[in-house]
């Protein structure tokens, strides 16, 4: 059994890697080698031509400056409020809190194109189109329910003995939670925060409804709207050099981080 269970996840890692591996070999393909069929599997003459196209022909480091500023703004508006919120969910001592957690956790399943027409004509009516905060706002709002539900169970397990001796100090509720509870749920906050930085970096549909100016595209927009210099030209090479460069700062993300990201999501798993 233990050897099936090694096989298996063996299997799931290789069929995880397998997509990255293929845009990694294709961006270094001349576009020639891209069109032979059988496709090779390891580059003949290895180029480093279209990651240099990529940053030449199109803005791609202003895709990325946007990327990082509405995916961060995001993380910290969405974590910000979840925090708040999941704070005086926690301290409530009652069935509410469970039914509460249960909503939360089922909203977060809906899919963000339901919300696709609503949230255009809020971001309409409020003159956010091709503006950051018009991705901001949404992205920050579909997380919620999640990071509230991830950030209740962390709360869960700090003492309200603390705040109750905070209290005797002489410090507000709002001061205890901000010196007190907050530091302790720095593993929690920080996973809820990475989460919602993957999610608005790698988000589509609604930058592409949002957002039709080069100067405000996100990274994901700029590869997926990479054309040649025909009608029918598709370079395939870039968009695969366009999916690593995009890629990589969420893979180092996650490596640096982690520790942190296993510490929050078990946090509140054992009681």
């Amino acid at each position: 059994m233990r050897s099936f269970s090694k096989i298996f996840v063996a299997a799931c890692c290789l069929a995880t890697l397998a997509p990255i591996a293929w845009h990694v070999v294709s961006s270094l393909k001349t576009p020639a080698e891209l069109a032979v069929i059988p496709p090779t599997l390891v580059p003949h003459d290895p180029t480093g031509a279209n990651y240099r196209q990529l940053f030449e022909r199109r803005p791609f480091f202003r895709y990325y400056l946007n990327s990082i500023i509405i995916s961060t703004m995001s993380a910290i508006t969405c974590v910000g409020a979840a925090s708040l919120a999941a704070f005086m969910l926690a301290r409530i001592r009652s069935r509410f809190r469970s039914v509460a957690r249960s909503v939360l956790l089922a909203m977060a399943f809906f899919p963000p194109i339901v919300f696709l027409l609503p949230l255009y004509e809020f971001v309409r009516a409020a003159g956010l189109v091709n503006h950051p905060w018009g991705l901001i706002l949404p992205y920050s709002a579909l997380n919620l329910p999640f990071a509230i539900w991830l950030l209740t169970g962390s709360f869960e397990q700090i003492p309200f003995e603390l705040e109750e001796a905070a209290a005797i100090d002489g410090l507000t509720r709002f001061q205890a939670y901000r010196m007190i509870v907050l530091p302790l749920a720095a593993p929690a906050l920080i996973t809820a925060g990475i989460l919602v930085f993957i999610f608005a970096w790698n988000e589509f549909m609604l930058a592409l409804t949002f957002i039709n100016i080069e100067s405000q595209k996100t990274v994901t927009l700029g590869v997926a709207t990479l054309s040649g210099a025909f009608m029918y030209d598709i370079p395939w090479g870039q968009i695969a050099a366009g999916v690593i460069a995009s890629s990589v700062p969420l893979i180092l993300l996650v490596v640096f981080f982690q520790r942190k990201i296993v510490a929050g999501l078990t946090a509140g798993a054992v009681k």
